[in-house]
């Protein structure tokens, strides 16, 4: 169906407009991010297809783009305009949890509120939380994406942002891809340089936590700091 076509108020945009965003379907929701439709297939037909593809709306929050374009009606421009609405919207959701931290006083809600950084991760990601003097969350930063060489995780960048920041405690957080958060010789040497450094320049390690799958250790719970 060609949306031109539509009497005016059954368009998805105008009903965006005068209905509210939160009372529009999922089905508008997409037309309104693929704009058109095909020569073949319609933009209703394809959104149609879109949604019948997954057992849930959810389950389109990891979709692939050459998932989407194996969808009927879909082209690889189509599938990355999808894909990209979706990335936004996690990114915002994400932006807006972490802005409405109160206080990281405990390893379980840090896991809490950073676990989903590491959903489907596949290598390893340090990152480095940075607090401030009442342990109340300032920022993130990714410091090492790959297969971690812990002599390229150094110290200098954790603090020099420390100091930008004028954060005074930090959470640094990995994940170990095989599942298993049991920490390695180098995790426990880099957390000791860290913590001694930390405690040189006035700014606190608060703890280590590494993820694994449904599973965590923490430094700090098992009186490593």
């Amino acid at each position: 169906m060609n949306l031109k076509k539509l009497p005016e108020d059954e368009k998805p945009r105008e009903r965006l407009i005068k209905y509210g965003k939160e009372n529009i379907s999922n089905n508008e929701l997409i037309e309104i991010i693929l704009k058109s439709g095909t020569k073949k297939m319609g933009i209703k037909e394809i959104s149609y297809n879109i949604l019948s593809s997954v057992n849930n709306i959810n389950e389109l929050s990891n979709i692939e783009i050459n998932t989407l374009m194996k969808i009927e009606g879909m082209s690889k421009i189509k599938a990355i305009e999808i894909v990209a609405a979706i990335e936004l919207g996690r990114r915002v959701y994400e932006d807006n949890k972490y802005k409405n931290l109160v206080y990281l006083t405990s390893p379980m809600a840090i896991v809490d509120y950073f676990h989903t950084l590491y959903k489907n991760v596949t290598q390893e990601m340090f990152y480095v939380v940075y607090l401030d003097n009442q342990k109340k969350y300032i920022d993130k930063k990714l410091l090492f994406l790959g297969t971690v060489n812990y002599s390229l995780v150094h110290p200098r960048e954790i603090f020099k942002t420390a100091y930008l920041l004028s954060a005074s405690y930090i959470v640094c957080i990995h994940n170990h891809p095989s599942g298993n958060s049991t920490p390695s010789k180098n995790d426990i040497d880099l957390t000791k340089k860290i913590e001694q450094l930390g405690n040189l320049h006035g700014i606190i390690l608060m703890d280590h936590i590494i993820i694994g799958n449904d599973n965590y250790y923490s430094f700090f719970e098992d009186n490593n700091l």
